[in-house]
């Protein structure tokens, strides 16, 4: 078996061979049980968290394993450790253990980047990013692989950090204009084509009527039921997306709040990502729309595969 650490795995993957990678395997059968999460506090805010996400097609076997501990920080630890293990499809043999981590940042990112393609208007110029977390590089990135970005903007707390992202990127990508805000304006809102959301806020992070219409919204930050990084409106007045129904509608609290209130049913979202992929999905620039993501097993699985395939 072999063991794949976190810099082999971003020697062997690119945005541009992953996200078709993501495509193409999200058309074809696979089995995505329920992931399972367990807090390991129920009666305290720290949100401290194991989970297990298991998958496979006609080739592999895999799950991935997590820790979450949001405040390790403080204590000089990362906030996510994890692995991928996978198993050959034909004989159970065990093949990788791959670093869970990286594959986690690739993969968030590059289905981000893969709900775009699919849904925002292809001709986009403007990307508004908030958050500049471990994510926020690959995300950026990600999206400039898939759409011809004139703009990025930054919106984060941390204005160092924020600072310090596009210190790093703007070399790579000499045409793009970069800007960071400690907080997003209502015309930074309504200027965005692409307006990507991954922080930890348990509140939304702009008004739904903000929006303009045309415009897609693509959410992954949050995990819970309570909290969430848009409000009602948002959904409300959007055809909505999701990587996969079971997970959104278990745990995010962008749809299941506006579902408590009455504002909307289940049957809200249009599609998952599987479907999606198969569909011809034509961009409108009279809708707006909304892709929520909480993380699905088989993008960890392809992504792990691709990693292994690669380097084999």
């Amino acid at each position: 078996m072999k063991v794949i650490e976190s810099l082999q795995v971003s020697q062997a993957l690119n945005f541009e061979v992953l996200i078709e990678t993501l495509k193409s395997g999200f058309t074809k059968p696979a089995q995505i049980p329920r992931r399972q999460v367990f807090e390991l506090d129920h009666e305290s805010d720290r949100h401290d968290a194991f989970a297990l996400l298991p998958a496979w097609n006609d080739e592999v076997i895999g799950v991935k394993s997590f820790t979450y501990f949001p405040n390790n920080s403080a204590k000089g630890f990362d906030s996510l450790y994890s692995k991928v293990i996978l198993f050959s499809r034909d004989n159970g043999v065990p093949l990788a253990c791959v670093d869970g981590t990286s594959v986690t940042y690739w993969r968030t990112a590059a289905v981000s980047a893969l709900a775009s393609q699919l849904l925002s208007n292809p001709n986009s110029t403007r990307f508004v990013l908030f958050g500049s977390g471990n994510l926020a590089t690959y995300l950026i990135q990600a999206h400039l692989s898939i759409r011809p970005f004139e703009q990025v903007t930054l919106v984060a707390r941390n204005q160092d950090r924020a600072l310090s992202i596009i210190a790093s990127l703007k070399d790579k990508y000499p045409t793009v204009q970069f800007s960071v805000e400690p907080r997003a304006s209502q015309n930074t809102i309504a200027e965005a084509d692409v307006i990507c959301c991954a922080t930890g806020s348990p509140k939304p992070l702009f008004k739904g009527s903000w929006l303009q219409p045309g415009s897609h919204v693509d959410l992954l930050g949050n995990h819970h039921k309570t909290e969430r990084e848009c409000d009602s409106e948002t959904i409300v007045n959007s055809q909505v997306f999701v990587d996969s129904r079971l997970n959104v509608l278990s745990e995010a609290g962008e749809l299941l709040i506006p579902i408590a209130e009455g504002k909307i049913n289940e049957k809200h979202v249009i599609a998952e990502l599987s479907e999606l992929c198969k569909i011809k999905h034509k961009w409108s620039p009279n809708s707006t729309t909304v892709f929520k993501s909480v993380g699905t097993a088989l993008a960890d699985l392809l992504t792990a595969q691709l990693v292994l395939n690669r380097l084999s």
